[in-house]
């Protein structure tokens, strides 16, 4: 049987070893960190259950597609509930609450732009097939090279997928209000760039967003993490815990061990799911990396993010579960990410209350919080720093809000660009990854397979097919499935 080395247990880890189980190797997950989950870790403290990383549960039917690989489903692990309102927004003169019902949601753009609703069906149809042929189609390529998408369908299709469009500019064809602009545009800041970069393609996150809905699966994030663990167990995966991977062994082109603390443990193949950038530079030497420092340095990267984890003995009255604070300048915000990398001047941010839907996180009568700036990454990082962001949208907060919080907490941590870069060795302390720019889609991003070593294969957020968790979710499968092709 041959041995398969996995580095990193987050989702794309999780899901390719149980997928490499199940084709038949011997395969074993190397974690730096004590726990399980990577960025989908959590951390339990004075009665409260924190989730450290993803907060969103869009696109159910991709994890409901990996529990039914193994013969399970969703509710074998996780009882799912979908939010109404999926999220609320506070703008700087009102909130306004997305419905989940698709007859509400119409009413709604018709109150700020009458004549919008029937644009909107319109948009929404074309997301759903850039949704359908995206999942289907490319998500599911390895990417390793443009001839994969030599086909007639894709080729076909090209135009109707918008490619070398702007989505900002397809939504900004289509509608005029400002919020209505903000609330399309919104859902692909998870993919790492401004509006006006990210191709038109990508609308298909709001197909996810506006019909398939916001989810939430009790008890947390984690829970899905849980799951996984139990399929990849009954798989055979054996897990090895805090065993951080100091180098990977290469002999003519072909990586042939990997060397932790513990010791050296021969490989016949390894799968990478830790930070792309760190593998090649920390684990490989000079003459076994596919990319130099220049590429590395001229890459467009997702976020960075400050983030609170904060237990609050009261309720609170006036959030919803996601709440979206678009209240200060958008535009300057995202150009103090983007363009001008600086601490922001007057920051958006975002507001998780988990603890509204689930009252198992949280103490009777308390409520669980998490807090989230967006950041340019490779900033500075201090405590200072950390700090003076946290009194700045805590005081907007409790002013939209009513309600005095800060007097209230009993629990806080607070999570920004160092500890990125500390827990999971991320390139410039990223948190979602690489930007998805039209030059880095598909092919253009980092290779799912190494260019210089044989048997070294890549997953999750730094390569295809992108940020996010049903793309690592579909990077793990892609990966495993490759490898299990190659090994014929």
């Amino acid at each position: 049987m041959k041995k398969v080395s996995v580095i990193g247990s987050g989702f794309a880890g999780l899901v390719a070893s149980s997928y490499l189980a199940k084709f038949g190797f011997d395969v074993t997950v190397y974690e730096k960190l004590d726990s399980i989950g990577g960025r989908a870790r959590k951390f339990e403290a004075d009665g409260f259950t924190f989730d450290m990383g993803p907060s969103w549960y869009w696109m159910p039917e991709v994890f409901e597609n990996f529990f039914q690989a193994f013969g399970h489903q969703v509710k074998d692990f996780y009882d799912l509930k979908r939010l109404d309102p999926s999220y609320q927004i506070f703008y700087e003169d009102e909130v306004m609450q997305l419905p989940a019902s698709e007859d509400a949601l119409y009413e709604l753009f018709e109150s700020y732009e009458p004549g919008s609703s029937k644009k909107l069906k319109s948009f929404l149809a074309s997301a759903k097939y850039k949704y359908e042929v995206g999942m289907n189609e490319f998500v599911q390529k390895p990417s390793l090279s443009i001839t994969e998408f030599f086909d007639p369908r894709i080729i076909s299709s090209s135009l109707k997928l918008q490619m070398f469009t702007s989505i900002s500019k397809e939504i900004r064809s289509l509608f005029k209000h400002k919020k209505l602009i903000e609330l399309l545009e919104f859902p692909v800041l998870f993919l790492g760039a401004t509006p006006q970069k990210i191709p038109a393609l990508y609308s298909l996150m709001n197909y996810a967003d506006l019909k398939l809905g916001t989810w939430y699966p009790i008890g947390g994030m984690h829970k899905i993490i849980e799951g996984m663990v139990k399929i990849a167990k009954e798989q055979g995966v054996k897990f090895k815990l805090s065993s951080p991977v100091e180098k990977i062994e290469v002999k003519d082109k072909k990586a042939i061990s990997i060397k932790t603390q513990s010791g050296e443990y021969e490989s016949d193949y390894i799968v990478s799911t830790a930070d792309y950038h760190h593998t090649e530079t920390k684990l490989l030497e000079d003459g076994n990396r596919s990319y130099t420092d220049v590429y590395w340095d001229k890459r467009v990267m997702a976020p960075s993010s400050l983030l609170f984890y904060l237990g609050v003995n009261k309720k609170i009255r006036g959030l919803t579960h996601h709440n979206l604070f678009f209240d200060k300048d958008f535009g300057l915000h995202a150009k103090e990410i983007y363009t001008d990398p600086k601490w922001p001047t007057d920051p958006l941010f975002y507001v998780c209350c988990p603890s509204k839907t689930d009252d198992t996180i949280a103490p009777p009568g308390m409520e669980n919080i998490f807090l989230l700036i967006p950041l340019a990454p490779g900033i500075n990082d201090t405590e200072e720093l950390r700090e003076k962001y946290f009194q700045m949208i805590m005081k907007r907060l409790e002013q939209r809000t009513g309600e005095d919080i800060l007097s209230h907490i009993i629990h806080k941590k607070s999570y920004c660009i160092d500890n990125f870069k500390k827990d999971y060795n991320a390139f410039k302390g990223n948190a979602y990854g690489l930007a998805n720019t039209l030059m880095q889609t598909a092919f253009l991003k980092p290779r799912m397979k190494s260019k210089k070593i044989t048997n070294l294969y890549y997953a999750g957020q730094l390569t295809t097919p992108g940020p996010g968790v049903p793309p690592s979710i579909v990077s793990g499968e892609v990966v495993a499935r490759l490898i299990a092709q190659e090994s014929k």
